[in-house]
């Protein structure tokens, strides 16, 4: 059976570049395409594709097979092969001349790269971008392997071989390239079939999942694993929810180290803030520099919960840096949010973000030596080239030690501290602005949208911050007006005035965890009205009528190689986890049965695969910790205006109590009334703020004060 199994790169990620010459050169069916990452490609002397019929009817036509290539546009591992080998004339020519080329965009496409990085999973044991496939013309793959450079090194096949070695073999024995590509395809059609659904998930499987985090948890650095590091924020939420549910202390401690070593490593941008996309080394050090806005919305998240759990102003400092970068530089003028930035500026990775000792001393003078000392600066530099390991005399700036060891270490106060460091990093933000700075994607993905609008949001209800809700719906209303069709389904990518792409399970799902989120921080019926519209379009056009859960492409969506369910969290959490959340939720936000009924069968479609290894799915099991309880319904009537609303509504948002939903009736109210119909005989008591809680669906007497209110949600008062 031909199945390469290649050692290849280990990172995933990275893009690919125009051509110096690019001005001269024939451009390839690329051209008119809107992706960033397409256009980067525009002009490469191989002839590329966009993933159309009419390349599929090229190949049988000519009896060719399929050279797919899936990447992204701030990929750095993209940027190499691009420059090594689909710049040259010579791979060119061998692409050309005995395949026909397809170039997909990761993140325009989720579906393709979602069934083909299984792929390459499965045939190499890993995977990451940029993805390299080769498949028969009716899209059957037969080999697999993310980058692969020109010539063979590093243990690596190279690409002028590989391409030489196979296109031989289609033409003199292509019975094994078809065989292998019937026992993959045959793979994964069995794979999609029904497992036996076990019983009902219960507290076992939370405790499951606990102990193999703990098992693979760096007890010094924070995170999970060794290297490369993704901050995995899925499995710090679920964790944070694991302490609340059982006061275990060690969860919360593996949720703070990790936060903490994160905001004072490279990972995170010292000087103009937001978090770069993963770590290299074990410490958090050596980031890959690419900047992702799905990053940037979840660990914002984590930090903001963090902060209600804890108190700790570090957290909301971290949480309000993120913000202040995404508005700043990854924010449409219209209000959404652009996807990403690139790793690479003028040819090499990280160069915009690291800075000499020479460097830092020329732009600070005398306070330089406060800011060598508390980020590490040293003239021989703490970067090293990734391939040669050689140092370059250039630092990535970091905290080695929480701010107020340094400051003791000093003798200077924290504030005093903080405050320096503050003025040194905008002197260093305002040199660095005259930097080439690193390629933008602007394409705007109603997914990745849908968390940032769940991360503002979140923020506007527990810092009280209305200002971060008028981001949250001016982007909300964006999506809402420009990837919405007439018939109410979501598209997935609009850029330069195009929304096009028939969304996917993930669109709905982060886009109605935003809109779930942005009602309760906004208390605007119509958010909510949309976001119930939304999951009942989810559920007609992605439901497994079947077996449960949720398919990621739509019922009339392109009909790919499989038609595949995604449970699992990654770097990102799966749409069945956060559809599982919205369910619940808006099933207790509404009082629709229909939806918590859905809830219960998709957690019990996955309850099999979830319980093999829970700490896969820890995203999916903080839903199914929601759904286990206890969980509070939450309805507030009053004045909106009034002082005693405020107070009530801050002392339902100040504490970490993640399994609530929170419904406002204002005075006269009778919109909310028609959408959910329970609220339309809670009334206030004597025109005060009055709350009404039914917890575990067992409803307490409605109180005014905010003592007793307390009381009820710490469990301390039992319903009469």
């Amino acid at each position: 059976m031909l199945i390469y199994l290649l050692h290849t790169h280990s990172d995933q990620a990275e893009q690919g570049r125009n051509p110096m010459n690019s001005n001269i050169r024939k451009p390839n069916h690329l051209i008119n395409e809107k992706s960033p990452y397409l256009l980067q490609h525009a002009h490469n002397p191989v002839d590329w594709y966009p993933w159309t019929e009419e390349a599929f009817e090229k190949a049988k036509m000519e009896d060719k097979p399929i050279f797919l290539s899936i990447g992204y546009s701030t990929c750095h591992w993209c940027h190499v092969m691009e420059r090594e080998s689909f710049e040259d004339e010579d791979i060119a020519k061998l692409l050309n001349d005995g395949y026909v080329c397809i170039k997909v965009d990761r993140e325009e496409r989720p579906d393709i790269d979602s069934i083909y990085m299984n792929v390459c999973s499965l045939v190499t044991g890993r995977g990451g971008w940029p993805l390299t496939i080769i498949m028969t013309s009716d899209k059957r793959p037969f080999f697999a392997a993310t980058y692969l450079p020109k010539e063979g090194k590093y243990g690596m096949v190279g690409l002028m071989d590989l391409l030489t070695g196979i296109a031989e073999t289609w033409q003199k024995d292509r019975r094994k390239l078809n065989e292998t590509a019937e026992k993959i395809t045959g793979y994964f059609l069995e794979y999609g079939k029904a497992r036996t659904i076990r019983e009902d998930l219960t507290e076992k499987v939370l405790d499951e999942a606990f102990t193999e985090l703990l098992d693979s948890f760096d007890h010094v650095n924070g995170g999970f694993g060794t290297r490369p590091k993704f901050p995995t924020i899925p499995s710090l939420l679920f964790l944070l929810r694991y302490w609340k549910r059982n006061g275990n202390q060690q969860a919360l401690e593996m949720v703070e180290k990790t936060l903490q070593n994160m905001r004072r490593g490279g990972i995170y941008d010292q000087v103009g803030f937001g978090f770069h996309r993963y770590s290299t080394d074990s410490g958090w050090l050596v980031p890959h520099f690419e900047k992702m806005l799905y990053d940037q919305a979840l660990n914002s998240l984590a930090y903001i919960e963090a902060y209600q759990a804890t108190g700790k102003k570090e957290y909301r400092k971290t949480a309000e840096e993120i913000f202040e970068y995404v508005v700043q530089v990854m924010t449409h003028q219209k209000g959404a949010f652009y996807s990403a930035e690139d790793a690479d500026s003028e040819g090499q990775e990280g160069k915009f973000y690291l800075w000499t000792e020479a460097e830092i001393e020329e732009k600070l003078g005398h306070a330089s030596s406060l800011l060598k000392k508390a980020f590490r600066v040293s003239s021989e530099g703490n970067y090293a080239d990734e391939v040669h390991q050689d140092r370059t005399g250039r630092n990535i700036l970091h905290l080695e030690k929480p701010t107020e060891a340094l400051a003791a270490e000093l003798n200077m106060s924290d504030e005093e501290l903080l405050n320096e460091l503050e003025k040194a990093r905008r002197v260093l933000l305002n040199a660095r602005e005259s930097r080439i700075r690193p390629a933008k994607d602007d394409k705007i993905l109603t997914d990745w949208n849908g968390l940032m609008i769940a991360a503002f949001s979140k923020a506007a209800q527990v810092f009280n911050e209305t200002g971060y809700s008028s981001i949250a719906k001016k982007a909300a209303e964006f999506i809402l007006e420009n990837l919405q069709t007439i018939q109410g389904r979501l598209l997935h990518r609009y850029r330069g005035g195009e929304a096009t792409i028939l969304g996917n399970a993930d669109d709905y799902a982060f886009f109605i965890f935003g809109l779930t989120e942005l009602y309760e921080a906004t208390f605007e019926p119509r958010f909510l009205q949309e976001a119930v519209k939304l999951q009942q379009a989810m559920i007609e056009h992605f439901w497994d009528q079947e077996n449960g859960g949720f398919f990621f492409t739509a019922d009339d969506s392109e009909q790919l190689l499989v038609r595949s369910k995604q449970v699992r969290d990654g770097a990102v959490p799966s749409g069945n986890s956060i559809g599982l959340l919205n369910l619940t939720r808006l099933a207790r936000l509404t009082g629709k049965t229909d939806l918590e009924s859905k809830a219960s069968k998709l957690a019990a479609a996955f309850a099999s695969e979830v319980s093999d290894m829970p700490s896969y799915y820890t995203m999916f099991l903080s839903s199914i910790d929601f759904l286990l309880g206890p969980s509070y319904e939450i309805v507030l009537t009053g004045n909106s205006e009034a002082q005693d609303t405020d107070e009530m509504l801050k002392a339902i948002r100040t504490k970490f109590n993640p399994n609530q939903v929170v419904l406002f009736k204002s005075l006269g109210d009778t919109q909310l009334a028609k959408l959910v119909h329970f609220v339309a005989d809670m009334k206030s008591i004597e025109n005060k703020a009055t709350v009404y809680v039914c917890r575990n669906f067992t409803c307490s007497a409605p109180t005014t004060e905010v003592r007793k209110l307390g009381n009820i949600l710490r469990g301390n008062q039992t319903p009469p």
